[in-house]
């Protein structure tokens, strides 16, 4: 496999047979990598479904997802401009167009505004309330790539910022906010802690030697636990958003599947092996459906 294509982007045959600078933006956007505009999705995609309006406003969920793609991935290309000169020093990113010197900062830069155009074209189609949600999110999506330097827990921040479509997709769908989308919110942000700090367990041993904060190293030997007790807090939380919109402990069963999943990448996890941490990791993708569709039975059925 060629050398420039980083060890864990998905479809790498695919990516083989692409010209070299077509090869380099896709995987400076990380579009050889979905989960991460899956997992920038979902919380959308959640909020859109608990309010109600999943059958209703389907075309919001397009939207979401085309915006999810392109901010993602321009968010991507501003986290690599920071972070060039940490990724060369930690062996999975040192392959990373920017890092290793295959892309130009300028090329970075233009792609990054090209991208963030497709960002805007999504952007317009949502409601003045929502459209401002939006933007609010920028400063936080400025600052995540700095946390790493400052704090033990940029997996936090991150989750600010992973779940921050759950406040945009509310107001999209009703024009307002609602006490139960809070919840959702905290939830998320719970959510992306514990699934985040098993995709840091790859990293860890040269984090280290980089000096790069993570929650992974913080809580060393029990990663394992601070993984449950975030997974834990997130369904207490989701469940609160549930009853807030329907009181019911019929309602409650909607997040089992969920409950179930998520065991299942504590149980299973072996922090001492980089693969299957990544794929605990993108096991969130099929954590993420089941997620909305316990949204979607709740916000139908309220």
């Amino acid at each position: 496999m060629d050398p420039e294509i980083v060890a864990d982007s998905e479809r790498r045959g695919l990516l083989a047979r692409l010209p070299r600078t077509v090869r380099d933006l896709v995987q400076l956007a990380r579009f050889d990598r979905p989960i991460g505009w899956w997992l920038l999705f979902w919380p959308g995609a959640w909020s859109i479904a608990l309010a109600g309006a999943a059958f209703r406003r389907w075309d919001l969920l397009l939207w979401f997802l085309l915006g999810s793609i392109a901010m993602r991935g321009a968010g991507c290309v501003y986290n690599d401009i920071v972070d060039r000169d940490l990724d060369r020093k930690v062996s999975r990113t040192a392959q990373r167009p920017l890092a290793s010197g295959r892309i130009s900062i300028k090329a970075a830069w233009a792609w990054l505004a090209g991208l963030c155009l497709v960002g805007l074209i999504a952007l317009i189609q949502l409601n003045s309330v929502a459209a401002v949600t939006a933007l609010a999110s920028l400063g936080a999506v400025a600052a995540y790539p700095f946390m790493k330097r400052i704090t033990w827990w940029p997996q936090a921040w991150l989750g600010i910022v992973f779940s921050w479509a759950a406040l945009v997709g509310w107001p999209a769908a009703t024009g307002g906010f609602a006490p139960a989308l809070w919840l959702l919110y905290s939830g998320s942000i719970c959510w992306v802690i514990g699934y985040d700090t098993i995709y840091a367990l790859q990293d860890i041993e040269d984090d280290a030697l980089a000096g790069v904060k993570s929650s992974a190293r913080a809580l060393g030997a029990h990663a394992r636990g601070g993984v449950a007790v975030f997974y834990v807090l997130a369904l207490i939380l989701w469940g609160a958003a549930f009853w807030l919109v329907r009181p019911q402990l019929l309602g409650l069963v909607g997040l089992a599947p969920m409950a179930v999943h998520l065991g299942w990448q504590v149980i299973a996890l072996d922090r001492r092996d980089p693969a299957d941490a990544l794929a605990k990791f993108r096991a969130n993708r099929f954590a993420g459906l089941l997620m909305f569709l316990a949204c979607l039975v709740i916000g139908a059925t309220a």
